[in-house]
């Protein structure tokens, strides 16, 4: 997993515990059905243009993060490229709206409904005449059949990532006529609509080979307005080709290609016509941002520049820190070949919303301070989640809106603010919290006892500057260059940002320092001191600044924090998903179907088998039984206002049991070609293939093509 782009969730979507009624939850909310719906909070960014104004052909070249290791998105090496090709390629019988809302698919379905709830439950699937596939076959039951005997879990042979939902499936019958489907369910299922989307043929998934290894590098029956032509692996392509069986709206373009470009080298691809269309990092939305005004060249003329002063400027322009061990003659061959690409960045922009993704602090509830629920909840209201949501979101032109639930995002159904069941800011709060659990402050510390403890505090190494940690990675103390520094400290490495939000992001200006810190905490001899574990590498400058800013906030209330970092292949393997940290900061994509979904990720971790314990996706380790029976009833019920009341009523608590602590929407940057239409920024809604395109010569985009707050 990504440490800030999607989780495990998206394949799916792939120890001290809470007693139960531990907590009184102040107010639980609810949804009547006249409660208003929420908005998203910016909208797509796409330059949406009527298909008559799209060119026939051409090639779309799509930079994406690696070669999809498989094309069977239900296997646990799928990722976002997988999920990408199976949009373009298959069917789904429901596609998600502008607000994150499950619609039907009018290419697959002329309906699908509850037609019966006694004593079953009954799906009915109405399948549209025309949709076939690329062998000319009709989709029908046999494909549904197939699917639901793979997912069922029930035969082990089936190397599946997950099962939720075709498991409570009794059986599959062919309805009045070849197209219709009904599927009856052993007991009720409220994400039903969650299931059979992506559908694959069934000589995909009618045998454990098949399915195990037959689509994992090609998929020769598809059935979308694209095909699969080729994987190829060494040019890092998939190459995808216009479907001439497609019965729906002719896809405009030929041809897509998706080609794997490291994030820190898509502005060069971009600039050297490599991809069309890439996420982006917010440096380089800046960077793109600023193409089109040029900028001074510092090795035009005489070659008499100082390297101070082309070290100065390359380090301005984002050339990387190696420029400043870099000679006249390098630094002047980078300078010019920047400004090349500088000059080709003129026909790209960048259009931007807000991903269907947030950033949370995690708190490891398993193990030492933060295993009491007093201390966690001293740490949330420590923590000023507008002035955090600010740093990130407001330098990009986005609503700068803390995230109020862990299930939704602001647009969809089951969204509504319930941080109250936590409480905000309140330092005066968190002091008393942290009393009430016996952290007094300036407490007396026992001296290191061993001679190694001896050594490395005599080296300052439990203080402040890097230290090694057993992974490699770097630790400081509170990143105790950056406290007391207010805005400044913040905003250097903000500015660099890059996963979890904003590459080019800095503290607004009039944002107030931190409050002069109180004194350390201790209790029993040992110091409040706690593990804050972040990724290294490109992508990690927005996650370091977060965390330099929450780090300060919790200093405020006596808390210190050690920040270990960490290469980022080891980051959630090593670090999140095996429980050795007690501060991260990592992102959960939103789902659909929360129910399903985020039920894994906040259940109750439970004794398995062999002695250990089964967290499944819960990592930060806390849990309770009321969530789990909240989820549970979620999942069952058929009453859609019931469901969302269920779903707040259980996010509530995950609020109370301050673990997890969502704090801003990740902000979603593409950069595309000016000429490239009716693509760019989703958000929430699923890509419509079949009108991507380039616009023909002589018409002209929507003005209106630009991502704004809405609400």
């Amino acid at each position: 997993m990504s440490h800030d782009g999607v989780g495990p969730r998206a394949v799916r979507r792939s120890v001290a515990f809470l007693t139960a009624g531990a907590l009184a939850v102040p107010f639980l909310a609810g949804c009547g059905s006249d409660e208003k719906v929420s908005k998203p909070l910016a909208g797509q960014d796409i330059a949406p243009v009527a298909r008559d104004l799209v060119a026939d052909g051409g090639t779309l070249k799509w930079a994406v993060d690696a070669v999809p290791a498989t094309l069977n998105t239900f296997q646990a090496d799928a990722d976002a490229g997988t999920t990408r090709v199976a949009q373009a390629v298959l069917p789904s019988m429901f596609r998600l709206d502008a607000g994150g809302r499950p619609v039907p698919n009018p290419a697959y379905l002329e309906s699908a409904k509850v037609i019966e709830t006694e004593p079953r439950q009954v799906v009915l699937y109405k399948l549209n005449q025309q949709a076939v596939w690329s062998d000319g076959r009709e989709i029908g039951a046999a494909d549904f059949v197939a699917q639901w005997r793979a997912l069922s879990g029930k035969n082990s042979a089936f190397w599946t990532a997950r099962n939720a939902g075709y498991d409570r499936i009794e059986k599959i019958e062919r309805g009045a006529n070849d197209l219709q489907v009904r599927v009856t369910f052993s007991r009720p299922y409220a994400d039903w609509k969650s299931l059979f989307s992506p559908l694959y043929p069934k000589q995909v998934m009618g045998s454990p080979s098949a399915f195990n290894d037959g689509a994992r590098r090609k998929l020769q029956i598809t059935a979308g307005p694209f095909t699969v032509e080729n994987v190829d692996t060494a040019k890092k392509d998939v190459v995808l080709t216009r479907n001439p069986r497609w019965w729906g709206k002719r896809a405009k373009l030929a041809h897509i290609v998706l080609h794997a470009v490291p994030r820190d080298q898509r502005a060069t691809a971009l600039a050297d016509g490599s991809v069309d269309i890439a996420d982006v990092e917010p440096g380089d939305a800046r960077r793109i941002g600023l193409a089109a005004h040029g900028a001074p060249n510092p090795v035009q003329g005489s070659g008499k520049t100082s390297v101070k002063k082309l070290r100065s400027w390359a380090l301005a322009h984002g050339l990387g820190a190696e420029e400043a061990e870099a000679g006249r003659k390098k630094l002047r061959k980078d300078i010019a070949r920047y400004l090349d690409e500088q000059q080709a960045l003129h026909d790209v922009e960048v259009r931007k919303s807000l991903e269907p993704a947030y950033t949370q602090l995690a708190l490891n509830g398993s193990q030492g301070p933060l295993a009491d629920e007093r201390v966690r909840r001293a740490v949330a209201r420590a923590l000023d989640r507008k002035q955090l949501a600010r740093l990130v979101l407001t330098p990009l032109g986005l609503p700068a809106v803390p995230v109020g639930s862990h299930l939704a995002l602001s647009g969809q159904p089951a969204y509504a603010d319930n941080s109250g069941a936590l409480g905000g800011q309140d330092t005066k709060e968190a002091q008393a919290l942290l009393t009430d659990a016996g952290w007094v402050p300036g407490g007396p510390v026992k001296q290191p006892n061993t001679a190694q403890e001896q050594q490395k505090k005599k080296k300052g190494q439990n203080a402040a500057g890097p230290e090694r940690d057993k992974n490699g990675g770097d630790t400081n103390e509170g990143d105790d260059k950056n406290r007391g520094r207010g805005d400044e400290g913040d905003r250097h490495l903000a500015q660099e940002g890059r996963h979890g939000g904003a590459q080019g992001a800095y503290a607004p200006q009039g944002t107030a320092a931190p409050a002069a810190v109180t004194q350390p905490l201790a209790k029993d001899g040992k110091p409040l001191l706690l593990r804050f574990v972040l990724p290294t590498g490109p992508g990690s400058e927005t996650l370091n600044a977060v965390a330099s800013r929450v780090s300060a906030m919790l200093e405020r209330i006596g808390i210190r924090t050690t920040i270990t970092k960490v290469p980022d292949a080891s980051f959630f393997k090593d670090h999140v998903a095996s429980g050795d940290y007690d501060l991260a900061l990592y992102s959960w994509p939103s789902s659909a179907f929360p129910a399903t979904d985020d039920r894994p990720v906040y259940a109750k971790p439970a004794p398995a088998a062999d002695g250990s314990v089964n967290v499944e996706q819960n990592y930060t380790r806390v849990g309770t039984d009321q969530v789990d029976q909240l989820f549970d009833e979620a999942a069952t019920t058929l009453d859609e206002g019931e469901e969302v009341s269920l779903i707040r009523k259980a996010d509530s608590r995950i609020w109370a049991a301050a673990a997890s602590i969502p704090l801003y929407q990740r902000p979603q940057l593409v950069a595309v070609r000016k000429d490239l239409v009716n693509a760019g920024a989703f958000g929430f809604q699923t890509p419509v293939y079949e009108d991507m395109g380039y616009l023909k010569k002589g018409a002209k985009k929507s003005a209106k093509a630009t991502a704004s707050p809405v609400g």
